[in-house]
């Protein structure tokens, strides 16, 4: 279930393009509504990237650890996070490799990530076991995805799939996953993606 390395292909947290900002405006929005719900104080990034959400919440005060298995990547989010003057714990690991005991977290942050791992369902596992008890997950909605890539002029040969993305989730469908492991308490449709926070099932951990 091993995240794709090297970040995004795409820095849709930098873009200049006036619908990619738009776009990005609605997703920071919902991110921030969905966190406002967690109310927590400290939280774990699984996948980070280039490191934007990660820094978003340590500028919020929320004490960070962000794991990226990319070591290029990782170090550029390290820099960035300098530069920006926050203070974020950042780990070069995988989500297979994480110490689940140690790195338990009031609130697991796992974004843009699932629709690269060969095994959803054990991703979807490890996260709940990290997750104590807040899980706040997005992935593009499909088919809104591939359609808007090919309006774009992006990626016709793969009838719009992103490189790199091999599980596709429509709204209803990643509500339903991610209800197999949590109690989906809270769902944001910032186009074109769904953001779901959900809760660890009593009983769980």
């Amino acid at each position: 279930m091993s995240q794709i390395p090297g970040g995004n292909l795409y820095d849709r947290f930098g873009s200049r393009n006036p619908v990619a900002r738009i776009l990005m405006t609605g997703y920071l929005k919902a991110f921030d509504e969905l966190m406002n719900v967690a109310g927590v104080n400290a939280a774990l990034e699984v996948g980070c990237g280039e490191g934007n959400l990660a820094i978003r919440l340590a500028a919020r005060g929320v004490v960070v650890t962000a794991t990226e298995p990319d070591g290029d990547t990782i170090e550029g989010a390290r820099r960035l996070a300098a530069r920006r003057g926050v203070a974020i714990r950042f780990e070069k690991t995988s989500i297979e490799a994480m110490d689940v005991a140690a790195m338990r977290s009031p609130l697991v942050v796992c974004c843009e990530v699932l629709e690269h791992v060969s095994s959803p369902e054990a991703a979807l596992s490890r996260l709940a076991a990290l997750a104590a008890p807040w899980l706040l997950a997005s992935v593009p909605r499909e088919p809104l995805w591939r359609a808007l890539n090919m309006a774009r002029g992006a990626y016709w040969s793969s009838r719009g799939n992103t490189p790199g993305h091999v599980n596709h989730w429509s709204k209803n469908g990643f509500i339903d996953f991610i209800g197999g492991g949590f109690e989906v308490v809270e769902v944001r449709s910032p186009l074109p993606w769904t953001m779901v926070l959900a809760r660890e099932r009593k009983g769980a951990g």
